[in-house]
């Protein structure tokens, strides 16, 4: 069964037998306003609707299987019609804004050692209505969600077209409306991905998952940095910003013992030369079955310290929905490769 969402209105037309393309304005339009089942898209014939609610029961083809609830976080649960699951979360900054945060891919082939959506592996991509599928759920829980980030399951970047796809379809002004400034896009340092976004030249946010600057210790537990290292990495962004003139955030996840000493930070001094860039501070979020620790707290002040030291431009991120998985690292699902 294939998503309605990012199609022509010949391709819906197609995929559910219209006749006319009026018919599939009208089951976009009540997709966009939240409307996903058929018998209540009452501006279709009552003899259409009928048929329709047959054939696909719903207009998604995702559903949700689990819902968990914690520090106003939310994480959902999406399964799709191939048994394909991914979780996806809405986050919420306590002040009445709210943010989802979306998975491009099921399962991930980046394989960074901290993360537990890497332990899966790659099963597949989102299609890119698919991914807005994800945004339309996490927007049936009530709250108007205002601002994108691509730090689900998956990279975006190694998903490009579809990523980018959904992203048109969600900022269409006849659509979802949501302004390209309030999209994140995050990424491990794919190089040829960062790439092509400085390219394609619109202005979406980007962050980069840095946790080592370090070209020894990123490699050891991040696969990406031995295709393209941190010079390679550096020089990507310098471009990037060079045409979007906008501050970049440098993700830099604590790991206990691993990246918070003295010479850590001034490795990290001078990789941000040159950048405009914020550095978000993350202490590890536990995973039962990795080794990884998350720093004391004595720990985190020491590095602070070290940060303010070489002049550092950061902020430190307390994750939120951790006793429910949904924080920064832990998103994963039961699928398994076939």
């Amino acid at each position: 069964m294939e998503s309605l969402l990012c199609r022509s209105d010949k391709e819906i037309m197609e995929i559910l037998n219209l006749e006319k393309p009026f018919q599939a304005r009208i089951i976009r339009d009540n997709l966009i306003k939240g409307v996903t089942d058929f018998s209540n898209m009452t501006s279709l014939p009552k003899a259409m609707r009928e048929r329709l609610s047959s054939e696909r029961k719903n207009a998604l083809t995702a559903r949700i299987i689990r819902k968990e609830e914690a520090d106003s976080t939310v994480k959902l649960a999406l399964s799709y019609p191939d048994g394909s699951v991914i979780e996806c979360v809405r986050l919420s900054d306590g002040k009445g804004r709210y943010t989802a945060c979306l998975s491009s891919q099921v399962g991930c082939a980046m394989g960074c050692a901290f993360c537990k959506t890497g332990t899966m592996g790659l099963i597949r991509d989102l299609s890119a209505g698919e991914i807005v599928e994800e945004f339309i759920l996490l927007s049936s829980l009530g709250e108007r969600i205002s601002h994108i980030v691509f730090m689900g399951m998956g990279e975006a970047l190694h998903n490009f077209t579809a990523a980018m796809d959904a992203i048109m379809e969600l900022h269409r002004e006849s659509g979802f409306d949501i302004s390209f400034r309030k999209m994140t896009i995050s990424t491990c340092g794919l190089v040829p991905g960062i790439k092509k976004l400085t390219e394609l030249d619109i202005p979406v946010r980007l962050a980069i998952s840095l946790v080592s600057a370090d070209d020894e210790t990123r490699s050891s537990i991040m696969r990406v940095n031995k295709a393209y290292p941190l010079h390679e990495l550096k020089d990507a962004l310098l471009r990037f910003q060079h045409r979007q003139d906008r501050r970049l955030t440098l993700e830099y996840c604590l790991l206990g013992g691993i990246n918070t000493d003295k010479k850590s930070a001034e490795k990290l001094y001078e990789f941000c030369k040159g950048l405009d860039a914020l550095v978000n501070i993350i202490p590890w979020n536990p995973i039962p079955e990795m080794d990884f620790t998350t720093p004391s707290e004595a720990e985190i002040r020491s590095f602070e310290r070290e940060l303010k030291a070489q002049g550092i431009n950061y902020t430190i991120r307390r994750s939120k929905g951790r006793s429910i998985s949904g924080a920064c690292g832990q998103l994963a699902s039961e699928t398994k490769k076939q």
